[in-house]
């Protein structure tokens, strides 16, 4: 473990696939599915500070649980050290059907729908196909491969990004939004839209702890992990303020509501048609790095849990490189069912608040485990311990009761609630005797 870990990846590599993760298909897609309800271009941008305030206080405790638990699997590895390995399963069976193969596939169509922005006879399904194919087939030919092309595409992403705001500011002509507070603000910032909206954006922001699921493969993780986790999210909170700024001056809240490819609309307006095509071909660029951040990633999950659990044991097993291909095609084979066959919308609501259901265990588990354990050596300790905390559980609870309570999304999150069911009665029937120590 020492060797691989001497010989692992940076804490620039290990900073862009948390950027990766994070900067993806939300960013570039959600804001279309807000302004129709919230109308007000201060009550979005409270909207993806809130966002970014709960993604920074989750970092931290993460941080902390990533140093004192150092291994590679993100919340199946925590849950299972702080509680049960039951609700660590739980959670690691959440990472398997919609964790990873969700937002890779919600990723993959959003690249299919902006290269059809370019190509407009291009078959956006098959695009999509195409592109997870070619990301996985990157990944099997190993993690220095996969590494060079991670810090290539998530930086050129960065600096995609850094461009599109300069230009939006300098060369759009502005649109009359309000970015300053009015009187019905407050309102709307308490409103079931104003949180069922925030589904979206904590989508767009998850990824945030992606760090910790290859905790493994980075070197000197006590002190990277950690430090890749803050300074990765602080980079996209303000990235994500700017961006959605510039959406919002550069083009009519009518033009944006309810667009998939509300980027494309964004750039149409500040280049022009010709211009707006090349900036969808560098969106899908920025797409092809989340999507490989996210493939990455997952694997390593499956890895992880088929060294604990003898039904699992062939997710296991590495090449030569320590590459589990398995695992790799298996979460393809997910990716692939699910560009088939489900829609935008109800995929993403039903990830989120699986997503949101798992780190909101976890960070229960960071204060249960300072009570359990209080000697453990923490190398690095929760910033702004307990209210960082508290904040970060106060928010994605307040989000979770609204999801359940509004008839729009209750149905996809109960596919959320049955997935967890069906994981839990697989648990149920597994062996429990784990297959390494």
């Amino acid at each position: 473990m020492s060797t691989t870990r001497t010989q692992g990846i940076s804490l620039i590599t290990a900073t862009a696939v948390v950027v990766a993760n994070m900067i993806g298909t939300g960013v570039f897609t959600s804001l279309g599915f807000q302004v129709g309800d919230l109308p007000s271009g201060f009550t979005i941008m409270m909207l993806w500070l809130v966002g970014g305030v709960c993604a920074f206080c989750g970092a931290v405790c993460y941080g902390e649980l990533a140093a004192a638990l150092p291994r590679s699997g993100g919340e199946y590895h925590f849950l299972s050290r702080i509680f049960h390995p039951a609700v660590g399963f739980l959670s690691g069976w959440l990472s398997i059907t919609v964790g990873f193969a969700a937002p890779i596939a919600l990723a993959a169509m959003a690249f299919g729908k902006y290269f059809s922005t370019i190509f407009p006879h291009a078959p956006v399904t098959t695009w999509s196909l195409v592109m997870v194919w070619v990301i996985t087939l990157v990944h099997v030919g190993g993690i220095h491969v996969a590494a060079r092309f991670q810090n290539l595409a998530t930086w050129l992403k960065v600096a995609l990004i850094g461009v599109f705001i300069g230009a939006g500011y300098w060369l759009a002509t502005g649109q009359p939004v309000r970015f300053t507070p009015a009187a019905d603000d407050l309102q709307l910032i308490g409103s079931r839209p104003f949180a069922v909206s925030l589904v979206y954006v904590m989508y767009s922001y998850a990824g945030w702890n992606a760090a910790t699921y290859i905790v493994g493969e980075i070197r000197n993780p006590q002190r990277n992990v950690p430090r890749a986790i803050a300074l990765g999210t602080l980079l996209v909170t303000v990235l994500y303020l700017a961006l959605n700024a510039v959406f919002l001056h550069a083009a009519p809240m009518s033009e944006l509501a309810g667009k998939l490819d509300v980027g494309h609309v964004a750039a149409e307006h500040i280049f022009g048609i010709t211009g707006g095509k090349i900036m969808s071909g560098l969106i899908c660029l920025g797409l092809a790095s989340s999507i490989s951040a996210m493939t990455w990633l997952g694997p390593r999950v499956l890895h992880t849990m088929g060294e604990d659990m003898k039904i699992l044991g062939p997710l296991a097993e590495c090449d030569q490189r320590g590459v589990p291909v398995t695992g790799l095609f298996v979460q393809l084979a997910i990716v692939i069912t699910l560009l088939l066959t489900a829609s935008f919308n109800t995929v993403l609501t039903a990830v989120q608040f699986s997503i949101q259901l798992g780190s909101f265990a976890t960070v229960v588990g960071l204060i249960v485990l300072r009570f359990k354990q209080p000697d453990l050596p923490r190398p690095y300790r929760c910033w702004g311990y307990p209210f960082t905390p508290l904040l970060f559980l106060a928010i994605s609870l307040w989000m979770m009761v609204f999801l359940m309570l509004d008839t729009v999304t209750r149905e996809a999150s109960l596919y959320g609630l049955g997935l967890i069911l069906l994981g839990w009665i697989i648990y149920l029937v597994s062996p429990r005797t784990p297959r390494a120590a």
